[in-house]
């Protein structure tokens, strides 16, 4: 077996020498080919972990303020293919520095995080897919010296692309849609809750 795999990495490898450059791509580096995976089309299976930087904003459900800013994290996830098909779980943690003042209210973001499903059709080293699942994160109220947090769940949606670069690695751009239910705030009397979107570029190494 062991020279079996051997002779596929050597084949894989004096593929990609000869290629054209626009098609000089790795392909097949990371594993062993099997029957739903030929030699010559990128894998994307197995497990990865990567980091990413964007930008949401959005609004406070029963306020007027609408957070924006900045937010960055890392993201972990494993895919299953199946011929052009993809399949995986994702999760990701971000620091968000989205908050917004209006009158005496100010609401912030700090943190966020989902677990989603992933669902895409790869054409060689592109992925197109979709993406959903659970939300959760804290949303802040401030006014008057008095502050007020909550954790709530919730849910996202959204589609992304990413691209298989030089050996490991792959980069990719997301939107994400999220809403974090409605919890009540003692101190503005309401149920608020956060909706957002969110755009974000970033990077995986996959194993």
């Amino acid at each position: 077996m062991s020279r079996i795999v051997l002779v596929a990495v050597a084949l894989v490898a004096a593929i990609c020498t000869s290629s054209a450059p626009a098609a000089d791509l790795p392909y097949g580096y990371r594993q062993p080919y099997t029957v739903a995976q030929p030699l010559n089309i990128y894998s994307w299976a197995g497990p990865y972990i990567g980091g990413n930087l964007g930008w949401n904003w959005g609004g406070v459900d029963n306020n007027p303020t609408k957070p924006s800013g900045f937010v960055g994290g890392a993201q972990a996830g494993y895919n299953w293919q199946n011929g052009p098909w993809v399949f995986g779980l994702e999760g990701d943690i971000q620091g968000n520095g989205a908050s917004d003042t209006f009158a005496p209210w100010k609401f912030s973001n700090p943190w966020f995080g989902t677990v989603r499903g992933r669902a895409g059709y790869a054409i060689n080293n592109v992925l197109l897919y979709g993406t959903g699942g659970l939300a959760f994160g804290e949303l802040t109220g401030q006014t008057f010296g008095l502050s007020e947090s909550h954790t709530n769940a919730g849910w996202t949606v959204g589609l992304g692309a990413e691209v298989g670069l030089a050996r490991n690695w792959s980069a990719k751009v997301e939107y994400l849609y999220v809403d974090l239910n409605d919890s009540n705030f003692t101190i503005t009397g309401n149920q608020n809750g956060y909706h957002f979107g969110l755009l974000r570029a970033g990077v995986n190494y996959h194993f």
